[in-house]
């Protein structure tokens, strides 16, 4: 079953007779198609793609084949081209993307059409968190991108290096394996800075007897990888072998608990028990995990707010970590599938023991 299809299921099961996509991240789950500059409208029976002159070609050749692509211009507006599509659907009752809009563009958008939109926006978190194998190969293809640029910069840190100049090989190396761009900045920190999980890369020097956490990803086909590995230059003291070893029984702990069906929130808990019964329960201030796709962070969560359970085909992060502040961080990062009977991990990058480079 193609996107359309299942956005089409869930405007007969809402009663809905259309949906104005305004998202460019729904607009290319949708229509196949990023960029547009204009609207996606998606019908009982018919779909559009409006754009305008620099991507109409693109558009064209692109689009899924049910989706019909128009040209707006300035002599015949985004406004009024997507009035002739309503018309042509015969659409009555017409939802919008009330979670992404803002409630200046909703009124907006109401008050060019002439009709009152109705709230539909969860109708694409509920879709969009169950990956067709398609998707999964896409992301799939991203992560390996991300282990190949891993595998080469793991050969060039040393002593001296700066955070910068590692996250500049991260984003170059992934560029060469046919990365489209990042899913999210990297972060790379070394030394003290290892205890701030989202610490950004700057002119700190890598010395010897380092943790240095790298943090990452790309896109490819438009969906994310993420991954992180704590690695040590030179050498490692007793306790930061100790702080590593226990943030990866806590990471297999929660991976061994993920299936489809369960709640976000027990599965980190699985590993939280892990890290509180080592003693460091009071620095893990984040969840165990968060679902990815084409965007980075995606609802459901595998962390302690996590109420729902992951449905499966789910595609989550698995990142416990142990942030002593001003002294060092860990932090393990994989990538896992959702299947009914357990967790398919993506991530093939090693970790079974800290890399001592």
């Amino acid at each position: 079953m193609n996107k359309i299809a299942n956005i089409r299921e869930e405007l007969i099961r809402r009663d809905l007779d259309a949906l104005l996509v305004t998202d460019e991240k729904n607009q290319r789950y949708a229509a196949g198609f990023p960029f547009t500059d204009g609207v996606v409208l998606v019908g009982r029976e018919k779909a559009f793609l409006l754009t305008d002159s620099r991507y109409i070609e693109a558009a064209g050749a692109a689009v899924d084949a049910d989706v019909s692509v128009r040209l707006f211009d300035g002599e015949h507006p985004l406004a009024e081209k997507l009035k002739e599509a309503l018309a042509e659907t015969g659409a009555a009752r017409v939802a919008a993307e009330d979670r992404k809009l803002s409630h200046g563009a909703f009124l907006d958008w109401e008050k060019k059409l002439g009709l009152t939109l109705l709230p539909a926006g969860d109708l694409f978190v509920k879709l969009r968190a169950v990956k067709s194998e398609e998707e999964l190969a896409s992301m799939i293809r991203a992560q390996r991108i991300s282990e190949a640029a891993l595998e080469e910069v793991l050969r060039l840190i040393r002593p001296g290096m700066t955070e910068r100049e590692v996250a500049a090989e991260l984003v170059y190396r992934m560029l060469r394996h046919g990365s489209e761009g990042n899913s999210f900045d990297p972060i790379v920190v070394t030394g003290a800075k290892t205890s701030m999980p989202h610490g950004v890369p700057g002119d700190c020097v890598i010395r010897p007897g380092d943790f240095v956490t790298m943090d990452f990803g790309c896109l490819k086909d438009g969906y994310c990888s993420d991954m992180t590995r704590t690695v040590a230059v030179g050498s490692a003291t007793e306790e930061m072998k100790n702080v590593y070893s226990t943030v990866l029984r806590a990471q297999l702990a929660g991976i061994a608990a993920a299936k489809a069906g369960v709640r976000g929130k027990d599965i980190d808990a699985a590993a939280r028990r892990v890290i509180t019964d080592a003693g460091y329960g009071p620095y893990f201030g984040h969840g165990f995990g968060h679902c990815l796709g084409l965007d980075i962070h995606e609802p459901p969560t595998a962390g302690p707010s996590g109420e729902a359970p992951l449905p499966a085909g789910a595609v989550s992060s698995a990142e416990p970590g142990i942030y002593l502040p001003g002294r060092f961080g860990v932090r393990i990062e994989d990538v896992m599938i959702l299947r009914e009977d357990g967790a398919e991990v993506i991530t093939r990058a090693p970790k079974d023991e800290l890399i001592i480079l």
